[in-house]
């Protein structure tokens, strides 16, 4: 369903100072000065509502985590969920995957978060998918030696093509699921996402894998 735009949206997100980053790319190379710390940085791309990432601010305080998403409609809830809890240990961008390097310097990153991405099912779109070999050529390069990627999708293309494309670029996999909540000790051990908790309750499988550089 697409949202409707909502043109004071952008003006509210901007008002949560805490929180919003709003020229990324200034901070380039700085996020550590901009956390006031030296903890490892976690990003997720896509962050919609942000159930995901402010559960994991939450549960790992000496983590900092960035959330970037390019819809303010979806966003500013995200941002509203963090202002009332008072996390200190999340920042906001209102962005796109492909400036990544703008907003990021080289090993500036621990992680990298890939939740329930748009699989872009049509063969001319690949290139958007965000598992593709040109955006895994940017984690490669924002990631530290010992970073990661963290993916999950229901779509079982998505995770197939995904497979092949970090085959391709030497990633090394680990933790492989293809029905990760067949094991109830994973609801438990696991952070869900708003899509998560409905493809749950509908009975669908979840595909999961952890990349290593």
């Amino acid at each position: 369903m697409r949202l409707r735009k909502r043109p004071w949206v952008k003006d509210e997100i901007m008002e949560y100072t805490d929180y919003m980053v709003q020229k990324p790319e200034e901070v380039r190379g700085k996020w550590k000065q901009l956390f006031k710390n030296e903890y490892p940085i976690h990003i997720e791309l896509g962050t919609g509502r942000g159930q995901f990432i402010t559960a994991l601010a939450v549960q790992n305080p000496s983590i900092n985590f960035v959330a970037l998403e390019q819809k303010q409609e979806v966003l500013v809830q995200a941002v509203r969920k963090a202002n009332e809890m008072k996390l200190p240990n999340i920042k906001f961008i209102l962005g796109n995957a492909n400036n990544l390097m703008l907003f990021f310097a080289e090993n500036e990153l621990n992680r990298i978060y890939l939740n329930f991405s748009d699989p872009w099912p049509k063969n001319r779109h690949a290139k958007r998918r965000l598992t593709h070999q040109r955006y895994l050529d940017i984690y490669k390069q924002i990631l530290d030696d010992e970073g990661e990627i963290m993916f999950k999708t229901d779509n079982a293309l998505l995770f197939e093509f995904s497979l092949n494309e970090l085959i391709k670029q030497d990633f090394h996999l680990n933790h492989i699921s293809l029905d990760l909540y067949r094991d109830e000790e994973n609801i438990r051990k696991h952070t869900q996402t708003e899509y998560e908790d409905k493809f749950m309750k509908q009975g669908k499988p979840i595909f999961r894998l952890e990349a290593k550089r």
